[in-house]
């Protein structure tokens, strides 16, 4: 039985792929380890869904974009995380090793490059991140979303489009209609934060939503610790920190989505064709990568979008209105986007590289 590793975290996008070729590796008769950073959400995710995976837990640094005694300690964490990586490689023996990026990859990454494993990245983004950048000079190929990304990576860049779990095309809209009490005479808004939630978002869903329900029913997944203990109610809102197996449900009994711009997700919902209100993650707390994102949908007629800094009640009203009246050419437009990949076209173009 041959044995791959699998890395990536930091954020739900970085694990969501891993986990929708886990059952096709399986399958395939793999023995999978999963290598992640003790208690992010990687190591939340796989406990969540295959708790019978291995998960090793290795140092790691992170990306700060402000000053902190932090940064000065990180170099010391990724030496460490390296070492144990190498440990790790020599105990288990990999045939291959797939990454999805964030920054516990990165040690992982260089242990590969030190005990000549192949490496293989999926970067989702426009432009690639920091760990996809470090990591991809040790890496055999870099499969992209974009095809403009493919071009960041000189001679390893192939694009193959994105890849959506499998288990999204099988929810029920009358059960999540049930589980919620909602009823079908009312469209339903979903409204997500990414997998940490939004407190830009969060606070303007509160200041409006005593408006919204009487237009929409709302399903409102405000992020770990983001849900008030005195939490406002009504028959037509419903607030959770976070969903995992009810997920599938409530995206398909969704008419309209509001949501950040990470790659994985808004992929999700343009194969599932639902007309979406992007508020792509700042700039100034980020690379940028989101904004690529929502523009790009933009301008393929995919999505509403308004930046988070030009974020204000009244535009959010006017960018919701919008995708209302819109929302017939915005599905007319995602009905003949390209098909994603599904996990076993995915793991075959993986066996094809790594045989």
């Amino acid at each position: 039985m041959k044995t791959v590793f699998l890395t990536g975290g930091g954020t739900a996008g970085h694990v969501s792929l891993n986990l929708a070729i886990i059952p096709e590796l399986e399958k395939r008769g793999y023995a999978i380890h999963y290598i992640g950073q003790a208690g992010g959400i990687e190591e939340e995710l796989l406990q969540e869904y295959y708790p019978h995976i291995p998960f090793h837990a290795i140092s790691t640094g992170k990306l700060r974009r402000y000053l902190s005694i932090e940064n000065m300690k990180d170099p010391f964490k990724v030496v460490a995380g390296i070492a144990q990586s190498v440990r790790l490689i020599q105990r288990h023996k990999p045939h291959a090793i797939f990454s999805k990026g964030g920054f516990v990859s990165v040690p992982l990454a260089l242990a590969a490059k030190l005990t000549n494993k192949p490496l293989f990245i999926h970067e989702s983004d426009m432009s690639p991140g920091l760990a996809n950048k470090i990591a991809s000079r040790f890496a055999k190929k870099v499969f992209t979303v974009f095809e403009t990304t493919a071009k960041h990576f000189p001679g390893k860049g192939e694009p193959v489009g994105a890849l959506i779990r499998p288990e999204l095309f099988q929810g029920s809209k009358e059960n999540a209609l049930k589980a919620l009490n909602f009823t079908a005479n009312l469209p339903v808004i979903l409204i997500m934060g990414g997998s940490q939630g939004s407190a830009k978002i969060n606070q303007l869903i509160r200041e409006t939503r005593s408006e919204l329900v009487k237009s929409f029913q709302i399903i409102h997944l405000a992020g770990k610790g983001h849900v008030h203990h005195d939490e406002w109610t009504d028959p037509n809102y419903r607030i959770f920190e976070f969903v995992t197996d009810e997920l599938a449900d409530f995206i398909a009994a969704s008419d309209f989505i509001i949501s950040r711009a990470g790659s994985n997700a808004i992929f999700e919902f343009l194969a599932l064709q639902k007309p979406m209100y992007l508020i792509p993650l700042s700039k100034k707390a980020s690379r940028g990568d989101q904004v690529e994102n929502a523009h790009d949908f933009e301008r393929k007629g995919y999505a509403v979008v308004t930046e988070e800094d030009l974020l204000t009640t009244k535009e959010f009203t006017q960018a919701l209105t919008k995708l209302v009246n819109e929302q017939d050419f915005i599905k007319s437009k995602q009905a003949v986007a390209k098909q994603p990949p599904n996990p076993r076209d995915f793991v075959d173009l993986l066996e094809r590289e790594w045989n």
